[in-house]
């Protein structure tokens, strides 16, 4: 069965350009115009990944990032004319994969698709299936993160930053290696983009466990994960 894939576009020509690229290339795309017609198109038909743009009529492409990520783990690349650093993190921040900044070529967009759902669907096939830190607990089998038995709700990327760290608890790992392990090596984004996942991350297991935290600063490198936690 082909993979769907759902383009969100007020601009009709550019999702035609994007759709007859995809579908020439075997999957299969649906299309919405504005916010309220995405939401009700990846709820209704479950796709496999999203081309989003940031620019929508009704409700806004961080708004529908915002509540996609809270009920699923779907990809979602951005679309966005916004150039600075500042708003390309912004998607990142509220759960997209990756952005590709207007103007840009379909092939490229074909290539990020690609790209994303080859890394979305990396399983952990080796290694333990769970890992227990405490009252810290990364389960793989159930993709799942719990404190003290309550499931703490992560994106994909998130997930994986953990996991990379968690499996070798006391490594320092700097950004560029954070980035090519979890997002891989044709990854083009920027390597701040790992500083919002580990900020996102560290709030939430925090807010579940505020005597102990988990991941540690190391400056001038990068991250590191303490086995036993340690107080701030």
């Amino acid at each position: 069965m082909p993979q769907k894939i759902l383009i969100v576009d007020d601009d009709r020509k550019t999702v035609s350009l994007v759709r007859l690229y995809l579908e020439n290339d075997g999957y299969q795309v649906l299309c919405a115009h504005d916010g309220r017609q995405a939401l009700a198109e990846a709820r209704k038909n479950k796709p496999d990944l999203i081309l989003l743009d940031l620019m929508l009529p009704r409700v806004d492409g961080i708004d529908i990032c915002r509540l996609l990520r809270a009920e699923s783990e779907v990809p979602i690349i951005m679309l966005t004319a916004r150039t600075t650093e500042e708003d390309k993190l912004l998607g990142l921040e509220t759960g997209a994969d990756d952005y590709i900044t207007k103007p840009f070529s379909p092939r490229e967009v074909l290539a990020r698709v690609k790209a994303v759902l080859r890394r979305s669907g990396v399983q952990e096939r080796n290694g333990p299936s769970q890992l227990v830190f405490g009252d810290l607990v990364i389960d793989f089998l159930r993709h799942e993160v719990r404190v003290r038995g309550t499931p703490i709700y992560l994106t994909p990327k998130e997930f994986k930053l953990l996991a990379i760290m968690a499996k070798q608890p006391g490594r320092a790992f700097s950004r560029s290696e954070l980035v090519t392990l979890a997002f891989g090596t044709d990854y083009k984004g920027v390597e701040r983009t790992v500083d919002v996942h580990i900020m996102n991350l560290r709030r939430k297991i925090e807010q579940a466990d505020q005597q102990k935290m988990y991941i540690k600063t190391v400056y001038g490198v990068g991250y590191k994960f303490c086995e036993e936690g340690y107080v701030s």
